[in-house]
């Protein structure tokens, strides 16, 4: 019995389709990163740039202190507006500083931050 090459082409399409890279693939977990550096600010109020024990003898004792990662929190409350003050290092190394801050009534609304740290001061 003398096989035809023909023949031989479903088999070898078969046994194809089960060859596979012989060699395993290597898992390389993903570069470690510098921590974050926060960037320079976009907003424009008197709080930035500030310390955050200088806030806090602006304002008094914070409702909330946050830390996180290279970053902290302050959250101070009145009746009429809660301010939010965010502190980032400048620069690896370097004292955090006051680099954002949001403000909002009571009821969520977003309001000015400078008018809010206004009623807010002691």
């Amino acid at each position: 019995m003398t096989l035809r090459p023909l023949a031989l082409l479903p088999l070898a399409a078969l046994l194809a389709g089960c060859a596979g890279s012989a060699i395993p693939q290597v898992y390389r977990p993903p570069a470690a990163t510098a921590p974050p550096v926060a960037a320079q600010p976009v907003q424009h109020n008197r709080l930035l740039g500030n310390s955050a024990d200088a806030v806090g003898r602006m304002f008094g004792k914070p409702r909330l202190d946050v830390s996180e990662g290279g970053g902290r929190k302050l959250q101070f409350a009145g009746s009429s507006c809660i301010l939010d003050v965010y502190f980032y290092a400048p620069r690896t190394g370097a004292p955090a500083v006051a680099t954002h801050a949001d403000a909002r009534t009571p009821d969520g609304r977003n309001t000015e931050v400078d008018s809010c740290a206004e009623t807010l001061r002691r």
